[in-house]
């Protein structure tokens, strides 16, 4: 399987220009941190350094909201400090959830910008044939 899809690549590479062929290159397969990086990038990138700021923010009111709680005897204020360590957590995990479906959405935007350049190329060597 792996093999045919090696196939395929090759024969779309050949058939591209070699501008079109460097962009089908960066379309390419990224790891976890260069799908994070993208998550900087673009048009929403401003939003998600806002937001892991946020995170870190809400990370230090995490920090504080434990060292409360551990330093504390009174059943009330142990619930009220509870409280808040859960929503803290709430908090950063949708915050963490917001950033994987940004890179989950990064990927199918460079999957379907390869397709495009698939059926572009396919359609230009029809046309020429």
């Amino acid at each position: 399987m792996k093999k045919d899809i090696e196939k395929i690549d090759e024969l779309i590479k050949e058939a591209l220009t070699q501008e079109e062929a460097k962009f089908y290159d960066e379309l390419g397969e990224q790891n976890l941190i260069e799908k994070l990086g993208g998550v900087f990038k673009g048009k929403t990138g401003w939003l998600a350094i806002i937001m892991n700021l946020f995170n870190l923010v809400i990370f230090g009111l995490l920090i504080f909201c434990v060292v409360q709680f551990l330093n504390t005897e009174v059943t009330n204020e142990l619930i009220k400090w509870g409280t808040g360590i859960f929503a803290c957590l709430i908090f950063m995990g949708m915050i963490k959830l917001f950033v994987w479906m940004q890179m989950d959405k990064n990927d199918i935007l460079r999957e379907l910008k390869r397709l495009e350049l698939q059926i572009t190329t396919l359609s230009t060597k029809r046309m020429t044939d």
